[in-house]
């Protein structure tokens, strides 16, 4: 097994695209709505408004439209907002996943098949990961609402729709069953789980960040990324989650090839890898990323060789 490392790593992947930073220049220009958001920090860089929900909206758009060819994408009203470079960051590692063990992906004709757990209306693993390698990708939610709008982000944007599959999971408290097909091979799986163990833990920790990040404090709390209940909190919170995909994907350990999942708090990984050591998973692994200056990590897994 990867050891976890709590020192976040001061940069993203390689081969991330973002890894030299914004060029506000071109992201303006094909976006001139951005630059309402545009603001100038105390050490004299260019930056944007992170304490402002349309903000990160509008530098999802200019992202989305400047490297991607995503010209038409958005949000649900409230939904989260992702950051752009993070997930980036998600899909890249998960291609070095794969590549490290090719006698393990059972890919055909058609390329590397990826499951996206809880795609939500953005839609953003599934299109960064078809813009960037084109793999061909199924998403799942519990909100068809969310897939609804989904789905006209991928009819508008050409290519999208051809290798990008949205799946409803018809029982909330299920990650695979229900949506994975018999005979059905993914070569990996992905998800953003829920982090919020409660709306009362969810709350505690938006005020506090907002605070954080604003000076002015007779202003309402607001989550900058958004976010609608389902994609913020369940009950456990991210660990019961992926205790939850940990068990389920026993289940489906012929038709899964890595398992991964991101882990926001540190606390989580002993836990989740004593479970699956005790079921003895022959490959486990946690790869540290950062989001900005938060640490984070990947929890890999996979039960077959």
């Amino acid at each position: 097994m990867m050891p976890d490392n709590s020192i976040p790593r001061k940069t993203l992947h390689p081969r991330n695209i973002h890894l030299a930073g914004y060029d506000f220049k071109k992201l303006t220009k094909v976006n001139p709505a951005l630059r309402d958001y545009m603001i100038t920090t105390p050490d004299g860089r260019e930056s944007v408004d992170f304490s402002h929900p349309s903000a990160v909206l509008q530098l999802n758009k200019s992202l989305l439209s400047a490297y991607y060819n995503v010209a038409n994408w958005s949000v649900m009203k409230n939904g989260l907002c992702p950051p752009i470079p993070g997930r980036a960051d998600y899909i890249h590692y998960l291609s070095d996943l794969l590549t490290t063990a090719p006698t393990a992906n059972r890919r055909g004709a058609d390329g590397t098949r990826v499951l996206d757990i809880g795609t939500g209306s953005s839609c953003i693993y599934p299109i960064l990961g078809q813009r960037i390698y084109q793999w061909k990708f199924v998403g799942t939610d519990i909100d068809q609402a969310a897939l609804n709008h989904a789905q006209a982000t991928l009819k508008a944007n050409s290519g999208l729709k051809r290798d990008i599959e949205l799946r409803l999971q018809p029982h909330p408290s299920h990650i695979f069953d229900g949506v994975i097909q018999p005979e059905e091979y993914f070569d990996a799986v992905m998800c953003n789980p829920p982090f919020f163990r409660s709306r009362e833990h969810n709350w505690q920790k938006t005020t506090k960040k907002f605070n954080n990040l604003n000076r002015d404090q007779d202003k309402l709390p607001v989550q900058n990324f958004g976010g609608h209940p389902n994609e913020l909190w369940c009950e456990g919170g991210e660990r019961q989650f992926v205790r939850t995909m940990i068990y389920e994907s026993m289940d489906y350990s012929e038709q899964l090839g890595w398992i991964t999942s991101l882990i926001a708090d540190k606390d989580n990984v002993k836990p989740l890898v004593a479970i699956l050591e005790y079921h003895q998973a022959p490959d486990i692994k946690v790869i540290p990323m950062a989001h900005g200056n938060k640490a984070i990590r990947i929890l890999a897994w996979r039960w077959h060789r």
